[in-house]
């Protein structure tokens, strides 16, 4: 099973619509990381085995954060103006588009109409 750990500038509510497509959700928030470092959030990710799941893209920096050096990351890069509801709807859309395979130890950065994977 997939597991996630949402990043506190996500909103709440796409834990709740991951965990109701069949994903295993944690949230920063409930974890004690709230306001913590990246690379905190980072290491915590990777000790538990989940994929971050950010709106930050600061972990895109493959220099800091390594292609195949992690879990795996997604970075949500929508604008502002995207509501909460359609930013999960995007989220839960592009990842109907993708397999366990292409969330492991790459980086997916998940845009309007668009889904890049960088691969190990």
């Amino acid at each position: 099973m997939i597991k996630f750990i949402v990043d506190e500038d996500m909103p709440r509510s796409t834990a709740v619509v991951l965990r109701n497509k069949g994903f295993y959700v944690l949230d920063v928030r409930d974890c004690g990381l709230r306001g913590k470092s990246d690379d905190d959030i980072f290491r915590f990710a990777q000790q538990v085995g989940a994929i971050i799941l950010t709106g930050d893209m600061g972990f895109g920096n493959l220099l800091h954060f390594p292609i195949g050096s992690h879990v795996g990351i997604v970075i949500a890069h929508y604008p502002n103006e995207v509501s909460v509801s359609e930013l999960n709807k995007q989220i839960i859309k592009a990842f109907d588009n993708l397999t366990e395979e292409d969330f492991k130890g790459n980086l997916i950065i998940l845009e309007p109409g668009k889904i890049r994977v960088r691969r190990k």
